[in-house]
């Protein structure tokens, strides 16, 4: 599924209370479409338990003790989600999931502070992370954007 259908799908999945879909649409659909369009693939896997809960990775920074941050790992191939935590842990699998719709995740895990799509098969030293607060920032850019009210009114207008 291309980006565009993936993001018509959200668009179609939101609550119709008059004022999601109208953020959707102007806010976080142009945010979703950047991310996802300067990740390589159209689809990731994502490590997940049994009842549906991602795989949360906690990184500690070498150099400056005390300094964590909460991820969640995309990967590009089956192979690689599979392997990546070197577990045969038969509580854990991995499931293919729409990038767009992983992004929009994003929003709702408070606890993640980051995706991390791994976007070359085979290589699991290398991804392009995603911040949460990056996304978040947009998309209310987006949204400010939107409804702000036109610069150039014509006096003539009523």
């Amino acid at each position: 599924m291309d980006i565009e259908a993936q993001l018509q799908l959200l668009i179609e999945r939101s609550p119709d209370d008059g004022m999601t879909v109208k953020i959707i649409e102007k806010a976080v659909v142009p945010t979703l479409r950047a991310f996802a369009e300067q990740l390589k693939q159209l689809e990731y896997y994502v490590v997940q338990t049994l009842e549906r809960g991602w795989i949360l990775t906690t990184l500690s920074n070498r150099a400056r003790a005390g300094v964590e941050k909460k991820v969640i790992y995309a990967f590009a191939s089956l192979k690689d989600a599979s392997g990546f935590q070197d577990t045969s842990d038969p509580n854990l699998i991995a499931i293919a999931l729409p990038v767009t719709h992983i992004l929009f995740q994003l929003f709702a895990l408070k606890d993640v502070d980051s995706i991390v799509f791994m976007e070359t098969p085979g290589n699991l030293s290398a991804g392009k992370e995603v911040r949460r607060s990056d996304l978040q920032k947009l998309v209310e850019m987006q949204w400010q954007k939107s409804s702000s009210p036109p610069r150039n009114i014509p006096p003539d207008l009523a």
